[in-house]
């Protein structure tokens, strides 16, 4: 697509909006699992991470049998320092030693930037054992956080089923004999529904150094809108993209700061909603009127 919003050579800021209903979007390990929270505000948090994991799940599925769109962060079990060498063996370079030469390590960081997708991203800190360098991505994301406080909910739920042989033998005592255990106890931590807001930015001058291209920009932007399909569990609910908004700058510089175009969406509950359950319950405020010069404003969801 030959479009200002996925022109690489541009500043894009970008805001997206999510909603999760009867589900756990982002648990904290630290918490039992719990979704994460500001123990301040009790806003719930989803992290940058979780969201990348969700864009890097979408790019492996959609194109993952592409070379240039191959997955450096991945969640089968790949060691990292495995593809760190492969790079080193393809370019026939020494990896280890002394001898390293700093051109060797750069080249070596170039070629992991054009076969993976998620190292031209994001970025990547490859320096652990067999020493790739360190990349800086052109593309950030902040944290997203509720538009209200949120109580989640840890509920006591029954397996008809035991995990144990041993549970489910017979129990013979003096006075009765039984038939041993027939289910088991667990958890389930939800948020009954919240609405979540997050940020982010696209910095062409870091692009440039990993080689991000209009095609990577494109696929971006699509997979912030399909990943949610595509990350369906019982633990996740019922997840959707609400929102996403592009901000599109003139050059690579910005023409505006980020904070005071991302002022310009305002999301508040609507009018005698006191406990919201739906994304109806919320109204999306967009001021698109009188926009900074050279600014433009995508929507390519809401």
């Amino acid at each position: 697509m030959d479009t200002i919003f996925t022109d690489p050579n541009r500043r894009h800021d970008f805001v997206i909006l999510f909603d999760v209903t009867d589900g756990n979007p982002n648990g904290d390990p630290d918490a039992g699992n719990l979704p994460r929270v500001d123990p301040e505000t009790m806003q719930g948090l989803v992290t940058d991470v979780s969201l990348k994991r969700k864009v890097r799940n979408w790019i492996d599925v959609t194109r993952g049998d592409r070379e240039r769109f191959q997955i450096y962060v991945q969640n089968r079990g790949v060691a990292l320092n495995t593809l760190h060498q492969r790079a080193y063996d393809q370019l026939g370079l020494k990896s280890t030693g002394s001898k390293q030469k700093r051109e060797d390590v750069d080249r070596a960081r170039d070629e992991m930037c054009r076969n993976f997708y998620d190292i031209r991203t994001f970025g990547a800190v490859m320096t652990t054992g067999v020493n790739r360098g360190q990349v800086r991505g052109p593309v950030q994301m902040t944290f997203a956080r509720t538009i209200d406080p949120i109580v989640p909910l840890d509920i006591s739920i029954t397996r008809v089923a035991v995990t144990r042989p041993e549970d489910a033998e017979v129990i013979e005592g003096e006075e009765k004999e039984g038939g041993g255990k027939v289910t088991e106890m667990g958890r389930k931590a939800i948020v009954p529904y919240a609405l979540y807001l997050g940020y982010g930015f696209v910095n062409p001058h870091f692009g440039k150094q990993t080689g991000f291209s209009q095609e990577d920009l494109d696929v971006f932007w699509e997979a912030l809108q399909g990943m949610w399909d595509l990350d369906r569990s019982s633990s996740r609910g019922l997840t959707a993209c609400r929102g996403l908004y592009v901000f599109s700058h003139a050059n690579g510089l910005g023409n505006a700061p980020a904070h005071t175009l991302f002022e310009r969406i305002v999301v508040h509950r609507a009018d005698g909603v006191e406990c919201p359950r739906k994304f109806a319950d919320y109204s999306v405020e967009l001021n698109d009127q009188n926009l900074p010069e050279n600014i433009e404003l995508t929507k390519l969801v809401g």
